[in-house]
């Protein structure tokens, strides 16, 4: 579906599609975010690799451009988010948080920041981290709040803030919720990375490839949710965000609640018809409804 989606330059997986950089922080030819859209899957590629991949205020508004832009558009099925350079992303710009930048600014910071992070959780489209690198601090928060995160085996994951007397006090929601308890605590209480075989065995990431296989891999799932029902997903995705936080009962109300408003939709018909029939469905991609 997706022709020649994600290319390799320099470093930079990109799409070969329509592309929109912003914000660029050094000259209009280096942006800090790179855009690229093909056959309904969006890269929004992290590039500053001088200053690691860092999640300063700006590189944070236009990540959240870059996720906001069409969203509800018909063409974006799936978001795929990865990095040039070494380093996934290395967190904050500790430059950024001294006492001469000022509590209202630190606040603009981490206020954007769990913006951005529950944005990625928010939006009716899965979001996919493709990682080739480092990811600590910050950079880890963004690889556990993607639906999705498949990791080369040179990867690595770390919360390392309370070596530099900063907690990691907001990476610990998101990745907090993504592994078990104790993990992210000596996670948090050391500063010591996880290798990515043990980020899968934890949880924080759904795969683990060969680098090589990155792209392949990452674009094969990309794929897969491209084949399927744009409501339908929409709908599975924003529904097990929900009952996540639900305790067992009353997430069995929401989810079974979904389900006959999942029925209800035409191409949850078209689905059961199809199946029935020994066919390939034929999605509308439309939330309009077969009956009431």
């Amino acid at each position: 579906m997706a022709r020649s989606v994600l290319r390799q330059a320099g470093g930079l997986f990109r799409l070969s599609g329509t592309s929109s950089p912003r914000f660029c922080s050094r000259s209009e030819a280096e942006p800090l975010t790179v855009r690229r859209q093909d056959d309904g899957i969006r890269s929004i590629t992290l590039n500053n690799p001088r200053r690691r991949n860092a999640l300063s205020l700006a590189m944070l508004e236009s990540l959240r451009e870059n996720l906001l832009s069409d969203v509800d558009g018909d063409d974006l099925r799936v978001v795929v988010i990865s990095a040039r350079g070494p380093v996934f992303s290395s967190g904050h710009d500790l430059k950024e948080l001294t006492s001469a930048r000022g509590r209202e600014y630190h606040t603009k910071v981490f206020h954007t920041c769990a913006e951005v992070m529950t944005l990625i959780q928010d939006i009716p489209v899965p979001v996919i981290a493709m990682v080739n690198g480092v990811a600590t601090a910050a950079g880890c928060q963004l690889v556990a709040s993607c639906d999705v995160a498949v990791a080369t085996e040179k990867s690595t994951f770390a919360t390392p803030g309370v070596n530099v007397g900063l907690f990691c006090s907001t990476p610990a929601v998101a990745i907090g919720r993504a592994v078990p308890r104790k993990v992210a605590m000596e996670m948090l209480l050391t500063g010591t990375p996880l290798s990515a075989r043990d980020a899968l065995l934890h949880g924080l990431i759904s795969r683990v490839v060969a680098e090589e296989r990155l792209e392949e891999e990452t674009l094969a799932i990309a794929r897969r949710v491209c084949e399927a029902s744009r409501p339908v997903v929409a709908l599975g995705k924003a529904t097990f965000q929900r009952q996540m936080a639900q305790g067992r009962d009353a997430a069995y109300a929401t989810a079974s609640k979904v389900m006959v408003d999942n029925l209800a939709l035409r191409d949850g018909q078209e689905g059961i018809r199809a199946f029935i029939e020994k066919r390939k469905p034929v999605w509308s991609h439309a939330a309009g409804k077969a009956h009431d």
